[in-house]
């Protein structure tokens, strides 16, 4: 690997903010930037989330939030700051699904889907913009999803969450620039723990009948892109919605 490549992708010296991040997507990304020598706060309401930050090794840690309440982001986010004295990277990745026809759609499934794909995504971006708008330079990526730019049964609340994080992505983008890159990406089923249950059996096999690459997607391939939006190697791309979906998409 050549000298640009290998300091693109060192990450020696920067931390990242990391919501969802005790398992799944956001624990894929977190393994990898720690592999490539970020330090990682890990925000999630699973009270298991220090165990699994001190499992990275020394030097990282493991908040418990709840995201839909903002004095809880803004007081982690401090929290976070004043324990690594910069934040460079935010991965957000925590997200919630509720599935139902739209003509049944509950208002408190809409909230819930509303207030942690969307609204939390947003008021973290917020304050840890606040941070590294202050000291010159940043990353953001936003986990959206297929569901972004395509409808799919059951999946009002959702696509609808996950489109507006794409629209956010993109004013994001344009009003922190130059000196935050902001970007999303829309994968299509990852098979996390909870993705293997939830397309096991037929209904899996029939969805991967409709994947041209013929298979879902694996945690690490989006921990892979992931890291390429937040390397130096990336310093040109803002605002992109980057879809990872085995070709779902362009049918």
């Amino acid at each position: 690997m050549s000298g640009f490549w290998n300091q693109a992708f060192d990450l020696s010296g920067r931390c990242a903010v990391i919501t969802g991040g005790a398992a799944g997507i956001g624990l894929a990304c977190a393994s990898l930037l720690v592999e490539r020598g970020a330090r990682v706060a890990l925000l999630d309401r699973d009270p298991a989330v220090a165990e699994v930050a001190a499992s990275l090794g020394a030097g990282h840690l493991g908040i418990v939030v709840d995201l839909r309440q903002l004095d809880q982001v803004q007081s982690s986010i401090d929290s976070v700051f004043a324990h690594f004295k910069r934040l460079d990277y935010l991965v957000n990745s925590a997200g919630v699904v509720m599935l139902d026809k739209a003509i049944d759609v509950s208002e408190n499934a809409w909230d819930i889907t509303l207030d942690i794909n969307l609204k939390a995504s947003f008021f973290v971006s917020q304050a840890c913009a606040k941070y590294m708008l202050a000291q010159g330079s940043g990353r953001i990526v936003n986990l959206a999803s297929q569901a972004a730019v395509i409808g799919l049964d059951r999946h009002v609340a959702y696509c609808a969450s996950k489109a507006a994080i794409v629209g956010m992505t993109k004013v994001l983008a344009m009003e922190w620039a130059p000196h935050i890159n902001v970007n999303a990406i829309s994968p299509t089923i990852v098979e996390t723990a909870l993705g293997k249950k939830a397309w096991a059996g037929e209904v899996g096999e029939r969805a991967k009948l409709q994947i041209p690459a013929g298979r879902f997607a694996q945690p690490d391939e989006i921990a892979g892109l992931a890291l390429y939006l937040l390397s130096d190697a990336a310093q040109m791309i803002t605002g992109a919605n980057m879809v990872i979906d085995g070709g779902y998409s362009i049918q």
